[in-house]
């Protein structure tokens, strides 16, 4: 498949830190992982893309990551 596992790096996890927080201080469910976090700021720091079926949560918090959202298999 071509995956690779890769150490979240450093200077994201600041960034993932402060969105988490800033995220929660405006109201975001509170059943969100910062796991969740650390892995967009990882992507935003890294320029690699993300995929996610949260495109919502990714494109508010994340505005700079590019989104890779499987269809709905409905």
């Amino acid at each position: 498949m071509g995956l690779a596992l890769i150490e979240v790096l450093r200077p994201a996890l600041f960034p993932a830190g402060k969105t988490f927080a800033r995220y929660r201080r405006q109201g975001g469910a509170r059943n969100s992982v910062l796991a969740d976090f650390f892995i967009g700021a990882h992507a935003a720091v890294s320029r690699h893309p993300l995929l996610t079926r949260d495109t919502r949560r990714h494109t508010s918090c994340f505005a700079d990551v590019q989104l890779i959202a499987p269809k709905p298999t409905n």
